[in-house]
């Protein structure tokens, strides 16, 4: 999300009138006010001084006004009004390491680098003040194989690359954090805790102990809390003498670590791995599991696992309070065996763009800017080609590269447009007229 600067008009006679224009908010994704369509109005002062000169510089939101004025011993007085206190808050969705993804972190030189797959979008996740990714698939590292679906184990470099693009919050509550047992659970966990000490992994652990804790971040002022879940792991039982190793959906933990979180943080972030897979819009579950999170107060839901996109819309806490969920951001990468019409449409995820702010006179926190990024995985193979690019930025011509079309040839450019602009509704800028009927319910 990005804001336009707007530009100060003075002019000066007896009477000096200082109007500042509205601001425009530019978007290559795009993003909403809740509760309002148009951008803030910076009313002018009038300031009856003869010679009285005001400079007002006018930066990218958030800003800070600053006002010169001349006094009558010819002295400049200075007044500034803080910034807001923001949070810009971005998240990606699954990390899916199909067969050709793993094998295209292999270099020439025998050695393994997976910077390809976040080199189109690394700024938008380096610029964000918190960056949260679903790694939907354990880290076991090369020592357990390499394997893609339906047992998937991933590299360590993975994670590396993960770091270097920017992410500060790795998410690993989901169905595949068992696919490799208590040993690559335990390979994944030591592999962040030794190599990377300051990344927040949640939703696997180690100990009953760091099961309890609510990881929070604070960032001007702001501590953001976030909690992950999932529906379950495949079927595969926890180690039977680590019942805590994955954060399980049991709503009587959930509701506990809720009201911990509340006594010290400001806003909760929940990023549950829910619904059914290959479904375009959210499911009757889904919608029960979301209200009952709004009804315990929580601000942000952002959801992962089925493996398309679907909408994002308000929901209403007990309380009157209002929570955003996005109820699935998709895939971010992904080289799916599915064929025949709507498989294309797991080529197709979303980066969530939130910002969250503070309330100077309640001191509360709360969301004053969200949108959405559509993003495309360009599925091709080979070593270090695969790779997922903002929707904006992609272009037919990438689309007729793009070896999903020899698994379902309705993909292109448009139909990732069509999906964006049926799911995603106003909240998509680039609005499209029309998407066929295909049928989403089979999953691979």
């Amino acid at each position: 999300m990005h804001g336009e600067k707007g530009n100060g008009m003075r002019k000066k006679d007896r009477y000096l009138y200082l109007t500042t224009l509205l601001l425009a908010l530019g978007v290559t994704g795009c993003m909403r006010m809740p509760g309002e369509d148009s951008a803030q109005v910076f009313m002018s002062e009038s300031v009856e001084e003869t010679n009285s000169e005001v400079l007002i510089e006018q930066l990218d939101v958030p800003m800070t006004m600053t006002t010169e004025v001349e006094t009558q011993q010819d002295e400049i007085e200075t007044v500034e009004e803080p910034e807001p206190q923001e949070v810009s808050l971005v998240m990606v969705g699954d990390i899916l390491m199909h067969t050709k993804v793993y094998e295209s972190g292999l270099m020439e030189d025998g050695s393994y680098n997976y910077d390809h797959m976040f080199a189109q979008v690394k700024t938008d996740i380096e610029e964000a003040d918190i960056a949260i990714v679903n790694q939907e698939v354990i880290l076991g590292g090369r020592e357990l194989g390499l394997s893609g679906y339906p047992a998937f184990n991933a590299a360590f470099e993975v994670g590396d690359s993960l770091v270097d693009a920017g992410f500060d919050v790795i998410l690993h509550a989901t169905n595949h954090a068992l696919d490799k047992g208590k040993k690559g659970l335990l390979n994944c966990i030591q592999f962040w805790e030794e190599q990377y000490p300051d990344i927040a992994v949640l939703g696997i652990h180690e100990s009953e102990e760091d099961a309890q804790e609510i990881y929070v971040q604070e960032i001007n002022g702001i501590r953001v809390a976030i909690l992950n879940y999932t529906y379950g792991t495949n079927g595969i039982a926890l180690p039977k003498d680590m019942p805590y190793a994955v954060e399980l959906w049991d709503e009587k933990q959930i509701a506990d670590d809720v009201v911990r979180a509340k006594e010290i943080a400001d806003f909760i972030v929940v990023c549950p791995h829910w619904g059914t897979e290959y479904v375009l819009e959210e499911t009757a579950d889904q919608r029960k599991k979301a209200q009952f999170l709004a009804d315990l107060g929580v601000d942000l839901v952002i959801g992962t696992h089925p493996h398309v996109v679907e909408p994002v819309k308000w929901v209403s806490g007990a309380e009157g309070n209002q929570m955003l969920v996005y109820y699935s951001i998709g895939n971010f990468i992904n080289a799916t065996s599915g064929t025949g019409n709507g498989k294309a449409a797991r080529m197709l995820g979303a980066m969530a763009e939130v910002t969250i702010a503070m309330n100077e006179e309640t001191q509360e926190a709360y969301i004053s800017e969200y949108g959405i990024e559509p993003l495309v995985t360009h599925n091709v193979s080979g070593s270090g080609q695969i790779t997922t690019y903002k929707l904006v930025d992609y272009t037919e011509e990438l689309a007729k590269q793009n070896e999903m079309i020899y698994q379902d040839r309705t993909f292109s450019k448009a139909y990732c447009e069509d999906i964006s602009s049926t799911v995603f509704g106003d909240l998509y800028i680039e609005q499209e007229e029309g998407t066929e009927e295909d049928d989403y319910s089979d999953g691979e």
